[in-house]
C-alpha cells in the first residue's frame, strides 16, 4: 500500500487494516491503529510505520483511546517469505527471549549485525526493538485480561526484570502498569493462590468474519488423551521449551462480540508468550478474511462455498516436528486411518506433567519415536522406516526446521528425506509456516472437492464481445497468493459430500406400494 491508500484507510476508519500498519502523528507524538475514532490528522503530519516497534523507536507512544497494541497481528508475516517475515514469525514465537539476538540470527543464517541492518531497513526497527514491542503487547494483554501479579506478568512477557517492565510500559503506553490495568472494561478478582499465575483466561483478537470450521478440522484429527475437539472448541497438551502446558480455546458465537476465549490450564510463565503466539497460528487469527474471500469469491468454482462459509481459516501447528510426523503418517491414507495410527503411536509418548480434564498424555518426541515408537505403527515397511528416519534426524539435530523457514527452505530440507514428497512438503508449509499459496493438486480430497463443487459452480466466465470462454486453470493459479485457502474450501466440500453420501447410504430405503 502506498501513502494515500493508507491515508484513505485511516480516513474511513477501516478496521480491516488494524495491525497491518500504524499511524503516527507528529503534532501529538502518538501512534494509532487505522480505525482510531479520533479526528483524522492532516496528511502532512502523518507518518506510517510497518510495526509498532518502529513507532516506538521514532519516539511515539501508543494512543490511549484506540489501544493500537490490542489488535490482531499482521497477515504479512505469513504472506512474506523474505527475511523480515521469517524473523517476525520467530520473534513472535519468543526466540529472542530464549536465545537472544544471536540465536535468532543463527536460525536465519545471518550475522546479528546483518540481521539488525536488514530489519531496520525493512521494518524500521531492529530485532531487539521488535522483541520489546512484542513483550509490551503480551504484557498489556495480561494486564487487562488476567488477575496476575505485575511481577509475574513482567517475566511471563519476557522482560528480564520488573524495572525493565515498568520502564517499557511507561514509555510505550505513557501509563504505569496499574493505570493500564485500570483501563480494562471489567475488573478481575484478585488471584487466590500463587499457582493461579499459570491458570489464565483471556480473549484473542481476530478479524471478522470467522468461520469455526477450523475447530472441526482439528477435532476429526484429535488424538484422545492428548487432544479434544468439538465444532467450536479445541484443547490439548503441549510440550514447550520450559515444560508441559495445557490449554483450551473456544469460539462463543452467541456471546456479545463473538469472542474466541483461551483458557490456559497450566504453563511455565517463561513459555506464555510462545504459547499465545502458537495458539494464534493454530487458528490463523492474524489472517485478513475479507481480502481472502474477495479473491476466492471471484472464482466461479468457489463462489458458492465462499458465500456459504465466509472467514475460512487455515489451521496451523503448535509443534513443527509433531506436524511432520503426522503428515508422513497421513499421506496416501484417509483421515480416519491416520488418526488410528497416531493413537497407536501416542502410546510411546508418556504422561503429561500437567494432566486434567481428560488430557493426560503428550505427543511423543522425535527421540521417543526413533527409539521404539515406530514399532507401534502398521503398514508398509518402507513407510515405517521413512518415519523412523525422519524422527531420528530430528532427534539428532540433523533436521531442523520451523516457523523461520520459507517454502524453498522447507523443500531443500524435507524433500531429500525418504518417503517425503511434494504433498508432504506442501502440507507442512501450509500448517507450520502458514504459506498462503500452496495448492495440493495431487491430493485425493482436493480432486473430490473440485468434483463436488462442479455442479453448484457457475459456468466458465465469458469474455466480452462474445469471445470464447476464458478457461480456468486446473491449479487455481488465478487465486494466487491465496490457494492454500482454496484448498481448505475444497477439503470442506469433499468432506461434506462424503458425509452426505454416508447418510444417504445409511438411510432406510423407501417402501413402494
Amino acid at each position: 500500500m502506498d501513502f494515500w491508500q493508507r491515508y484513505r484507510a485511516i480516513d474511513a476508519r477501516d478496521t480491516r487494516f488494524d495491525g497491518q500498519f500504524y499511524t503516527a502523528v507528529r503534532t501529538t507524538g502518538i501512534y494509532c491503529r487505522p480505525s482510531c475514532p479520533a479526528r483524522t490528522p492532516k496528511a502532512d503530519n502523518v507518518t506510517f510505520y510497518e510495526t509498532s516497534a518502529a513507532a516506538h523507536d521514532a519516539g511515539y507512544r501508543a494512543c490511549k483511546r484506540c489501544l493500537p497494541e490490542a489488535v490482531p497481528g499482521t497477515p504479512a508475516w505469513n504472506l512474506r517469505s523474505d527475511l523480515a517475515g521469517r524473523a517476525m514469525r520467530l520473534i513472535n514465537d519468543g526466540v529472542i527471549n530464549r536465545d537472544g539476538v544471536e540465536g535468532l540470527a543463527s536460525r536465519l543464517g545471518y550475522s546479528s549485525r546483518q540481521l539488525n541492518r536488514i530489519l531496520s531497513h525493512e521494518l524500521g526497527a531492529g530485532p531487539l526493538s521488535l522483541a520489546r514491542a512484542s513483550r509490551a503487547q503480551t504484557a498489556r494483554t495480561l494486564l487487562v485480561s488476567t488477575p496476575m501479579k505485575a511481577a509475574d506478568i513482567a517475566f511471563a512477557a519476557g522482560f528480564s526484570s520488573v524495572r525493565q517492565f515498568n520502564e517499557t510500559i511507561a514509555e510505550v503506553f505513557a501509563m504505569t502498569p496499574s493505570e493500564l490495568r485500570a483501563t480494562a472494561r471489567h475488573q478481575h478478582a484478585p488471584a487466590r493462590t500463587a499457582a493461579s499465575s499459570t491458570a489464565l483466561t483471556l480473549n484473542l483478537p481476530y478479524r471478522e468474519p470467522f468461520n469455526p470450521g477450523v475447530f472441526e478440522f482439528l477435532a476429526v484429527r484429535a488424538i484422545p488423551g492428548i487432544e479434544e475437539g468439538t465444532s467450536t472448541s479445541y484443547a490439548r497438551t503441549l510440550r514447550l521449551a520450559h515444560g508441559d502446558a495445557r490449554f483450551r480455546v473456544e469460539y462463543e458465537a452467541d456471546a456479545p462480540g463473538r469472542p474466541i476465549r483461551l483458557s490456559i490450564g497450566a504453563v511455565d510463565l517463561r513459555d506464555l508468550a510462545s504459547l499465545l503466539s502458537r495458539v494464534r497460528r493454530l487458528l490463523d487469527l492474524d489472517a485478513d478474511p475479507v481480502a481472502i474471500d474477495g479473491a476466492l469469491g471471484a472464482d466461479p468454482r468457489l463462489a458458492a462455498s465462499v458465500a456459504a462459509v465466509p472467514g475460512m481459516r487455515m489451521p496451523g501447528a503448535v509443534d513443527p516436528q509433531e506436524l511432520l510426523i503426522r503428515a508422513m503418517i497421513g499421506q496416501q491414507i484417509t483421515v480416519a486411518a491416520a488418526r488410528t495410527a497416531l493413537v497407536q503411536l501416542s502410546a510411546c509418548g508418556g504422561a503429561s506433567l500437567v494432566p486434567a480434564d481428560g488430557l493426560h498424555g503428550i505427543f511423543p518426541t522425535a527421540a521417543e519415536i526413533a527409539d521404539g515408537g515406530f514399532q507401534l505403527l502398521r503398514g508398509p515397511l518402507r513407510r515405517i522406516d521413512s518415519i523412523r528416519g525422519a524422527a531420528a534426524a530430528m532427534a539428532a539435530g540433523e533436521l531442523d526446521f520451523g516457523y523461520g523457514d520459507d517454502l524453498a527452505g522447507l523443500q531443500a530440507k524435507l524433500l531429500p528425506l525418504p518417503g517425503v514428497g511434494p504433498w508432504t512438503v506442501g502440507y507442512v508449509a501450509m500448517r507450520v509456516i502458514g504459506a498462503p499459496d500452496v495448492f495440493l493438486a495431487n491430493d485425493a480430497a482436493v480432486r473430490n472437492g473440485i468434483r463436488s463443487l462442479a455442479q453448484a459452480a457457475a459456468p466458465d466466465m465469458l469474455a466480452p464481445d462474445s469471445l470464447p470462454p476464458v478457461p480456468l486453470s486446473p491449479d487455481f493459479r488465478e487465486l494466487s497468493p491465496w490457494r492454500s485457502y482454496a484448498t481448505m474450501h475444497l477439503w470442506r466440500a469433499a468432506a461434506a459430500a462424503q458425509s452426505a453420501a454416508r447418510i444417504k447410504k445409511l438411510s432406510p430405503k423407501k417402501v413402494t406400494q
